[in-house]
């Protein structure tokens, strides 16, 4: 039985790999059981306390890696985790626009997240799976996630501040509401709902709910588009990458919630991202020009870290210098 749980699995023993599902499986029943228990709504103070709770047990996983693995799969981790932090922070700006455009209570929005959450994590798995495969077999893959970093953050940078189309106007919301039967109103907090009961025709009907919960999915399928490049820039380790990953999302319901009243205060938090996003770039670049012996330099992950926390700090702290007279309400 000792060696069944000792037998390597993509680097590391069996043993550590059930010992962080389990902890993931414990934070959901958590989540699920308590947080959810009563339907309540999640005030701002609750949620920087729950948001403080998960950000402290991804830190101490990685004091717990750091021990175990060494500083540089610890530094590894730490810099996965704050990148794939700061990379959701603009995932909940938008989650933020979806909730309001389609007028979901702030008492229904934790089931959403929840849920939505819980499908980001199983899509997560397969395209880091996918991703570590292809860097495995391809090591030029590594340049074309640089470049595609490059390009997505010089967009963000220089996108200016022209807002995205309404959401009505978005053609996937249209693709979805001409397939789906759609109940006019919420039925509480349900996904579906029979339409004999509610005076519909007959058969399963989607509320407003689960339309939600699908933009929030499509949403997240988005920016993991822009993150897993990101990640494998710092390290190629599939169990660093997805332990960093999950750790970074299961904090997002909490993160949510503690910032959805203060999204107008980080209006330039955008910048800094989009230059996270070019500094990974050219990091993974160097990466792989370094490994083909092309290049005698590459940027250490600790420069990195530092890198990424100095933008983010700047980006939080000047964003809320220039947003100072701004209600946090976002009221005038």
């Amino acid at each position: 039985m000792i060696e069944f749980f000792s037998a390597p699995a993509l680097g590391y023993p069996l043993w550590v790999w059930l010992m962080f599902m389990s902890g993931v499986l414990a934070l959901l029943a958590f989540d699920l059981g308590i947080l959810q228990k009563d339907g309540r709504e999640i005030g701002v103070k609750e949620s920087l306390k729950l948001s403080a709770m998960y950000i402290g047990i991804g830190l101490a996983f990685g004091g717990w890696l750091w021990w175990y693995r060494g500083a540089d799969a610890g530094v590894q981790y730490l810099t996965g985790y704050l990148l794939e932090k700061s990379l959701s922070l603009d995932n909940v700006f938008v989650i933020s626009l979806i909730f309001g455009s389609m007028a979901i209570p702030r008492a229904y929005q934790h089931r959403v997240l929840f849920w939505g959450i819980l499908g980001a994590i199983a899509m997560r798995a397969l395209m880091i799976g996918a991703g570590a495969a292809l860097v495995a077999e391809f090591q030029w893959v590594l340049l074309a996630f640089g470049a595609f970093l490059l390009w997505a953050g010089l967009k963000m940078l220089f996108a200016g501040d022209e807002e995205g189309k309404p959401l009505v106007e978005q053609k996937f919301y249209q693709w979805l509401r001409r397939r789906m039967k759609l109940t006019p109103a919420l039925h509480g907090n349900a996904f579906l709902v029979r339409g004999e009961k509610h005076g519909l025709a007959k058969g399963w009907w989607a509320t407003p709910l689960l339309l939600t919960l699908i933009l929030v999915e499509a949403a997240d399928l988005v920016f993991a588009v822009d993150s897993i490049p990101a990640i494998f820039a710092v390290t190629q380790d599939p169990f660093l990458v997805y332990t960093s990953n999950i750790f970074a999302i299961l904090g997002l319901r909490a993160l949510y919630f503690a910032l959805a009243a203060m999204v107008h205060r980080f209006h330039y938090l955008k910048y800094a991202l989009a230059l996270v996003l070019v500094l990974i770039g050219v990091k993974v670049g160097l990466v792989y020009l370094h490994d083909a012996g092309l290049v005698a330099f590459k940027l250490p992950t600790a420069w990195s870290l530092l890198a990424t926390v100095s933008l983010l700090a700047g980006g939080i702290v000047y964003s809320l210098y220039r947003t100072r007279s701004v209600p946090v309400d976002g009221t005038n």
